[in-house]
């Protein structure tokens, strides 16, 4: 068993109560993990009287864990850890609490969504009217000339038409605008927008991309895969304090969603600069990382092409250039997306019979960048959705292992969306990662049974099920910002498969169990990085909690209608210099939650040193902290009667504690209620 891939993943701050809904029920008593310590070394931390799911089938449950210096060095029962036990151990008692590992989120495009989350959002939108509305409003605040960016629309959400640039020319005359469809792979210009590309009737089709045009030629302002680099190249770039804002607004979202650790495919799609990916890595990962503003754990992925960059950086620095910032490997794409009908497969779509996608990218000139990029010890992910994009990739990773040599290098396939009969069975047999987002189901169920017909849909979209039993290796991403970044909504969409508006799931035998759904949230399958990643950072949660995994999109509403108040949270992270990690607009009763700061002058919420004091002597909380190198271990419990004490007094913030921890760091704890 290796402990680095059940404990080593930056724990994520869990929404529900998982104890009930696991497979298994007992905790081994006896065994103890496989990892092995010396009998020199002395655990800083044990923790035990739990419930610690490992996701391992061999250890599923263990009731005791030690720590030393923030690493794990064993899992068992208590009297198994004892002789890892010495002078300034701290033992913490879980009363039977559950421990759970946390998320990664292994596909997500992480600055780009940050930039996104300002810009005009139409995700959601169901109605031309709150289109044109939604775009109105953001030109309203904007000079002249200034562009108008923004995206997330699905055109199925409102019956199918496809948007024009003429829908919304006459309230953009003075802005450029460029808008990216849900997906990435369409988005639509206004007029002055191809103005300024200079697209015309005359302007031809790129290699991998088509130009929209009616009937008579003139394009509708719809782009498609590497035809959007037209407009693209035309945006004006963004400043290196707006993306290094968008870091920051990133991590902090993916922290609220329970995401620590993520593989970051940058920013770059089809049409998109290669350049892009470098110069965030270099000015704003970079910055992050040694200003220490990088709050999760970041493995990145560059555009293929740029292998050799890779290589030679990797030769220079190693994979792991620091606690948390990676290199990970290299992307390419084969073709485009099913709701943009660029999506490549055998037949046509229904909706479009002259069709049948796009290849993206030229297939020698792919092979040729992959066989080199593994040949250099790369690892290498490739965007797939349509079912002969997916056997043009497999056939392709096939040659390059007859080439290269056998080896474990764990080739990737991204979206794995729509696959072939007998094509499910080559990714277990052939060991590639399948690479999936469980919520995009939610968007392209009604359009995959219109676009290819009842039939094909049922038998090949989203096969979940059928690639787990085939022992092809699982792993969940979200695909932000084209998709929410939300694992526990992920959870729930992989085991419920049902779309907005359906009372029944989508090809239910497709359906997967908690337990496999949990395990697909916790693997990267990235090469080193879990043999890297050691620190485990760990959520707790009540026994007998009994929630139930059925939760709703709004974090809000899951709260509030699923948690029960025992719960409690052990957030383990990196510090943060006065910045909350979760916001304060839950609005929930009776919950409590817990915000870990770096020492700031003031608490927010404590108006004198009386205040603090009068409260701990309360009698009916207590607190204690541990300090684990630049991250902090905190740990809180208390009784019901305390939070009604603080609530009953008026203050709005909470109470925040500070203890020493045994790095002599100070650490504040700010703990707020509802």
């Amino acid at each position: 068993m290796n402990l680095c891939i059940i404990l080593s993943l930056t724990i994520a701050v869990l929404s529900v109560a998982l104890y009930p809904l696991l497979n298994s029920t007992q905790a081994p008593s006896s065994s103890s993990s496989s990892s092995s310590s010396s009998s020199s070394v002395v655990a800083d931390l044990m923790v035990t009287n739990g419930t610690i799911y490992t996701s391992d089938a061999s250890l599923p449950f263990a009731d005791s864990m030690a720590l030393s210096s923030g690493r794990l060095l064993r899992l068992g029962n208590f009297s198994s850890l004892q002789d890892l036990a010495g002078y300034g151990t701290e033992v913490i008692d879980l009363e039977g609490k559950v421990v759970v590992p946390g998320f990664i989120d292994s596909h997500v495009h992480l600055i780009f969504g940050g930039l996104q989350i300002v810009r005009v959002e139409l995700r959601g939108v169901n109605k031309k009217d709150e289109f044109v509305r939604k775009v109105k409003g953001a030109v309203a605040n904007l000079k002249h000339g200034s562009w108008v960016l923004g995206g997330g629309w699905n055109n199925d959400n409102w019956g199918g038409e496809l948007p024009m640039a003429s829908w919304i020319d006459d309230i953009t005359r003075h802005n450029p605008v460029w808008l990216s469809r849900v997906d990435g792979h369409m988005g639509l210009a206004n007029s002055l927008a191809l103005k300024i590309a200079e697209i015309s009737n005359y302007t031809e089709d790129p290699n991998g991309g088509a130009i929209m045009r009616t009937t008579d030629g003139e394009p509708t302002g719809l782009l498609i895969d590497s035809a959007m680099k037209l407009i693209l190249s035309c945006v004006p770039e963004v400043s290196v304090d707006e993306r290094r804002e968008a870091l920051v607004r990133a991590s902090n979202l993916a922290l609220m969603r329970g995401v620590t650790t993520v593989v970051d495919f940058g920013t770059y799609f089809a049409g998109a600069s290669v350049e892009l990916p470098w110069e965030d890595f270099s000015e704003v990962y970079r910055w992050a990382d040694v200003s220490g503003q990088l709050k999760i754990r970041v493995c990145l992925f560059f555009p293929m092409n740029t292998w050799s960059r890779l290589q030679d950086l990797i030769r220079e620095s190693g994979r792991k250039l620091s606690q948390w910032l990676y290199l990970g490997g290299v992307k390419a794409f084969a073709d485009g997306s099913l709701g943009s009908n660029s999506a490549l497969f055998y037949e046509p779509y229904v909706d479009d019979p002259h069709n049948s996608g796009l290849q993206v990218t030229d297939f020698e000139s792919l092979l040729n960048m992959t066989v080199a990029s593994d040949r250099s010890g790369l690892q290498v992910a490739i965007h797939a959705i349509g079912d002969r994009a997916n056997d043009l990739i497999l056939d392709m990773y096939k040659s390059v292992v007859s080439t290269n040599g056998m080896r474990d290098r764990r080739f990737r396939i991204e979206h794995a969306q729509h696959l072939a009969e007998g094509t499910v069975a080559r990714f277990g047999q052939e060991g590639i990662v399948a690479s999936v987002q469980p919520d995009h189901l939610l968007d392209d169920a009604d359009s995959a049974i219109r676009k290819l017909g009842v039939e094909r849909a049922h038998k090949g979209s989203y096969l979940f099920q059928s690639l787990l039993a085939s022992k092809a290796q699982l792993v969940f991403g979200s695909d932000w910002p084209f998709a929410d970044i939300s694992p526990v909504k992920s959870v729930k969409t992989a085991m419920k498969r049902i779309p907005p508006g359906w009372e029944n799931a989508w090809i239910s035998s497709e359906c997967i169990n908690l337990s496999d759904a949990l395990n697909a949230l916790r693997s990267s399958f990235v090469l080193e990085l879990l043999s890297l990643i050691c620190l485990p950072h760990l959520l707790i949660l009540d026994s007998d909690t009994q929630s139930q995994l059925l939760v709703h999109a709004s974090l809000t509403r899951m709260w509030a209608r699923y948690l029960q108040e025992s719960l409690q949270i052990l957030l383990c992270c990196r510090l943060i210099h006065g910045t909350t990690l979760w916001q304060k607009d839950l609005h929930l009763s009776r919950q409590r939650m817990l915000v870990a700061y770096e020492p700031i002058p003031e608490i927010h919420g404590v108006e004198s040193e009386d205040d603090r004091n009068r409260v701990h002597k309360d009698g009916s909380g207590k607190y204690r902290s541990i300090g684990i190198g630049d991250s902090a271990l905190v740990i809180w419990s208390g009784w019901q009667r305390w939070w009604w004490w603080w609530w009953r007094h008026g203050v709005s913030g909470g109470w925040g504690g500070r203890e020493k921890g045994k790095n002599g760091r100070k650490i504040v704890i700010i703990f707020e209620v509802f």
